[in-house]
């Protein structure tokens, strides 16, 4: 019965983010709620910019029905934690709406997510011990708030920092929380035995599944609707409560009863693991883009095109097929940490390492077909006047790169500014 209402809250999100993602995008268009086309944007055509705001009504609609459902009366056993989500999730999507309208400067932006990463550490959702080899680490309650909203500022901007392709943070998101969904239902009923602590962060994965998938079939390449900052730092905020939720509920004495074999101490690792491992594109990016920033002295939130998916367009492919890379090296990671739940740890790296190799040679593909492209070229007769008029390498060239319009859209434009939003 508990997974069929979850099943039920995560399909009422999708229906309720469809519908008014619908009804946003042709009030935008109507009255033209949109702003100009930049020279920095990579769309060609004026593109609304308030799908969160359906995202988020979606969210609140899916844990309205939620509370209806006896199945999921435990998961809001404690009131204060399912208002301080929403009061945080409101601040954030305000917060990013404004920044889409007006363009806030980040500095506003970034104590507008302290501010709601602290009411939602505040309600309760927040990390109060880590486990460790052996022990699990309790922490002071300074220590526990200030961690607390370091995290879910870092989620927010790293799932804010990867949203540059049609459908790709929605994906992400689905597949990232999809798998962290089947992780808590399955750890909730394992050794620890305490799946009324889990109910909650399950019912914030379903929500924000059904929301995103609500939302994608208008965001998807060609995007008729942009989630905007508020959708993004949305996603980010509800994917970092929906972890943090998990670890910070778990029994420290419970935890430590289970420390009898490496088997049986894997779940107590997990918590930690898992949302490195379901994040790992984006923190992946954000931490490189940081790095890069500072090292050349600028601003870690200073414009460039070398994120991620700019890499991608660079290499050679397509917004299509940046997207579905990406898509399938956040799947390897989020599968491949649940594998070391169901099989021998040996079997479980194999499997991930096969499917992280699949991913890179998937990834590089575009390098190989521009050498071979390149060596037909030099091999290539020349004209009988040894003109280089008609170079067959820079033919070659220019046909590898400039293959798709899309590619030449992204390559010609790069975020003028960026900002945690």
């Amino acid at each position: 019965m508990r997974l069929i209402a979850y099943l039920a809250t995560a399909g009422v999100a999708a229906l309720v983010s469809f519908a008014l993602s619908m009804v946003i995008w042709k009030l935008s268009t109507r009255f033209r709620l949109y702003p100009k086309i930049r020279d920095r944007d990579v769309h060609t055509r004026p593109t609304p910019r308030l799908g969160g705001i359906a995202m988020f009504l979606g969210v609140v609609a899916a844990f309205g029905v939620g509370a209806l459902l006896p199945a999921l009366a435990i998961a809001y056993s404690q009131p204060v934690h399912l208002w301080g989500l929403l009061g945080a999730a409101l601040m954030i999507v305000a917060i990013g709406v404004a920044d889409d309208i007006w363009d806030l400067d980040w500095l506003t932006k970034l104590a507008g997510q302290m501010l709601a990463a602290a009411l939602l550490a505040w309600s309760g959702i927040q990390f109060v011990s880590f486990p460790m080899p052996g022990v699990v680490v309790s922490l002071a309650p300074w220590q526990s708030l200030v961690i607390t909203v370091i995290v879910i500022v870092i989620v927010m901007n790293a799932i804010n920092f990867i949203d540059g392709l049609n459908g790709l943070v929605a994906g992400v998101a689905i597949i990232a929380n999809g798998a962290f969904s089947v992780y808590v239902y399955l750890i909730s009923y394992g050794p620890t035995g305490q799946s009324d602590y889990f109910s909650f962060a399950q019912l914030i994965s379903a929500a924000l599944i059904g929301a995103c998938l609500g939302f994608l079939p208008l965001n998807w390449h060609p995007a008729r609707l942009f989630m905007g900052d508020a959708g993004a730092l949305l996603v980010g905020l509800l994917m970092a409560a929906s972890t943090i939720a998990v670890t910070g509920q778990i029994d420290p004495e419970a935890l430590s009863e289970t420390v009898g074999s490496p088997r049986q101490f894997l779940p107590a690792f997990i918590p930690l693991l898992l949302p490195f491992a379901i994040l790992i594109v984006p923190l992946l990016d954000f931490g490189l883009a940081v790095i890069r920033r500072l090292r050349a002295g600028k601003s870690p939130f200073s414009a460039d095109r070398k994120h991620l998916h700019h890499r991608l367009l660079d290499m050679g492919h397509s917004q299509l097929h940046a997207v579905l890379i990406l898509y399938a090296w956040t799947a390897v990671a989020s599968i491949g940490g649940l594998l070391f739940l169901f099989i021998d740890t040996w079997w479980a790296a194999i499997a991930t390492g096969v499917g992280l190799i699949a991913c890179t040679i998937l990834t590089l593909a575009p390098l190989s077909r521009r050498k071979a492209v390149e060596a037909a070229a030099q091999s290539a007769p020349e004209h009988g006047d040894g003109s280089s008029r008609f170079d067959p390498l820079d033919i070659a060239s220019e046909r590898v790169e400039f293959a798709d319009e899309d590619s030449r859209a992204d390559l010609r434009h790069a975020p003028e500014k960026e900002t945690p939003a």
